[in-house]
């Protein structure tokens, strides 16, 4: 068996150089064993090998490269093997790596698309919450991404946020920002974080502010906003007070006249 450390489970950059390599030495999937910091050894490991550093002999179309290292954040531990065994399949069948009907493509495209919705949940639910330190005020957010996504989604923020200071804290991963450079730490626990700041209520002010009981659909809601992302957001706190009052305040809205302003009668 042929172990390939990488450097942890969001090492899309690893995985690409070794599986080139792997591609241009001839080594089958079932030959290779994907291995992450701190997992023990299998009974039937080697030593590492030194993988060429010749190009792979497979030309992936772009798409396809692009859709599998999304996939490849995915939390699946199978993951790394199936995206090899995917690029091992298309040397011998290039169009393999266009057929959506193809179980391994299937398979990562649907890992791509989970990937990019926990993406989107974090651009859309992530609060900072400002606490004061040493070298002064720092903006910190604790979020629950489902897979490896702190690391490829960090830029996101920095060019958002770039004029704070800011911290992330996740389970998995964490990022800090200096106003210079992103460093990445290990996972944090969520009593790392603030549980509240001094922006709460207007956090809460607002969204009430903009809540249209007219358009209330909480099922939809529901689906847009899981119930498990409310815990760290402000504004969730008010939800279900303004859901209990939709249809009253509706009814209050239909039940008001309207008044067409008086016409300015001319001077005689």
């Amino acid at each position: 068996m042929t172990p390939v450390p990488l450097d942890g489970p969001a090492d899309v950059a690893g995985w690409r150089r070794a599986a080139r390599g792997l591609l241009a030495a001839g080594i089958p999937p079932e030959a290779v064993s994907w291995r992450l910091p701190g997992e023990a050894p299998g009974l039937f490991d080697g030593a590492p090998p030194a993988l060429p550093a010749a190009s792979s002999p497979l030309a992936v179309p772009r798409a396809v490269l692009e859709l599998v290292e999304r996939a490849l954040l995915h939390a699946d531990p199978e993951r790394f093997a199936l995206a090899y065994a995917l690029f091992w399949a298309g040397r011998a069948r290039p169009a393999l790596l266009r057929d959506p009907t193809d179980a391994r493509l299937a398979r990562l495209s649907a890992m791509a698309r989970a990937v990019q919705r926990d993406a989107h949940k974090m651009h859309a639910f992530l609060r900072f919450r400002e606490v004061e330190t040493e070298g002064g005020l720092r903006s910190v957010a604790w979020f629950e991404p489902e897979h490896h996504i702190v690391e490829a989604e960090a830029g996101f923020f920095q060019r958002r946020f770039a004029a704070l200071r800011w911290s992330i804290l996740t389970p998995r991963r964490c990022a800090h920002w200096d106003g210079e450079a992103v460093v990445f730490a290990p996972g944090a626990r969520r009593e790392d974080a603030p549980a509240e700041d001094a922006a709460e209520d207007l956090w809460r002010i607002y969204f009430a502010s903009i809540f249209n009981p007219a358009r209330l659909k909480p099922e939809a809601m529901k689906a847009e906003m899981p119930k498990k992302y409310w815990k760290n957001l402000p504004e969730a706190a008010v939800i279900p007070q303004l859901m209990r009052g939709a249809e009253g305040r509706v009814q209050a809205m239909l039940g008001q006249e309207f008044a067409a302003p008086r016409r300015r009668q001319k001077a005689h």
